[in-house]
């Protein structure tokens, strides 16, 4: 699925998942996985990605590390979707006798790490890159990061080795929301310059419009053909709560869920598409 119109369309049903989901366990961080919903849609929709969800761990497959593990709603309803896992899973999210909850397991199909823990997805991911190098794969590796995690000195550990080794088989995505759980990233302890960061641990940078697939496909989807040694950071300008106005850009948004009796109204916003 490369169309735009049709990727969009899908990052929309994604939403529509996570509400559903989310509302009935009365918890999940809808926020979080509305910031990266597009993002996510054209990586495993737009034939970025190589999978097969018959064959979790294909030898032949590219890793996606989710560090920012709290927005595991949109991933699980994405390996729900496409057959990773029983989509009865996701009635039974936080729920007695279900097996996935608030933050992501390792141990469900599709899914490469346990995390929640914010600031170890990238060491977890250069890891990966560094064995796939060593051993001569073609084998990609995505990471992506939520900005505030990347206040964590784990990242700029992890990114200091991905760029001293030249690790160009591994892209690490920023979901750039401008929120944290609780406040604004450059109200309480800001990572401005973004770019010039990542450039100056040796880095490829390039910056966009995280809520347009089109502009997402343009920067990513090129990636296995890019000549530069080095490896590739997308800073992705996003809204936390994106499509949803009531969810939107809100402080102490993080992990609630879509009340009941609002949920309906949520995903009429939703169909009627997301903005930046």
């Amino acid at each position: 699925m490369k169309d735009i119109k049709e990727l969009e369309k899908k990052a929309r049903e994604l939403k529509e998942m996570v509400v559903r989901m989310t509302t009935k366990a009365g918890t999940g961080h809808v926020t979080s996985s509305f910031s990266c919903a597009e993002l996510m849609t054209a990586l495993y929709y737009g034939d970025i990605l190589r999978y097969r969800p018959d064959d979790c761990k294909w030898e032949g497959r590219d890793y996606f590390i989710l560090s920012k593990g709290h927005a595991n709603p949109i991933l699980y309803a994405i390996l729900a979707d496409l057959g990773f896992i029983d989509k009865k899973e996701l009635d039974l999210f936080c729920q007695p006798g279900g097996k996935i909850g608030v933050l992501l397991r390792g141990d469900i199909p599709g899914a490469e790490i346990t995390s929640g823990s914010l600031g170890c997805g990238l060491g977890i991911a250069a890891g990966i890159a560094q064995a796939l190098k060593s051993d001569r794969k073609p084998n990609y590796v995505f990471c992506m990061l939520g900005d505030a995690e990347c206040r964590e000195g784990a990242v700029w550990e992890s990114a200091m080795y991905i760029g001293y080794a030249q690790l160009n088989n591994l892209v690490t995505i920023i979901d750039r929301n401008y929120l944290g759980a609780t406040h604004f990233v450059e109200e309480e302890a800001g990572i401005e310059p973004i770019d010039d960061k990542w450039e100056a641990f040796g880095f490829d940078v390039r910056h966009i419009n995280g809520h347009d697939i089109g502009e997402i496909m343009e920067a990513v989807g090129d990636v296995r053909c890019i000549k530069s040694k080095k490896p590739l950071a997308i800073i992705a300008d996003t809204v936390k709560g994106n499509g949803v106005s009531f969810i939107e850009n809100i402080p102490f948004m993080h992990g609630v869920a879509v009340k009941p009796e609002r949920m309906e109204e949520a995903i009429e916003e939703i169909g009627k598409g997301s903005k930046l």
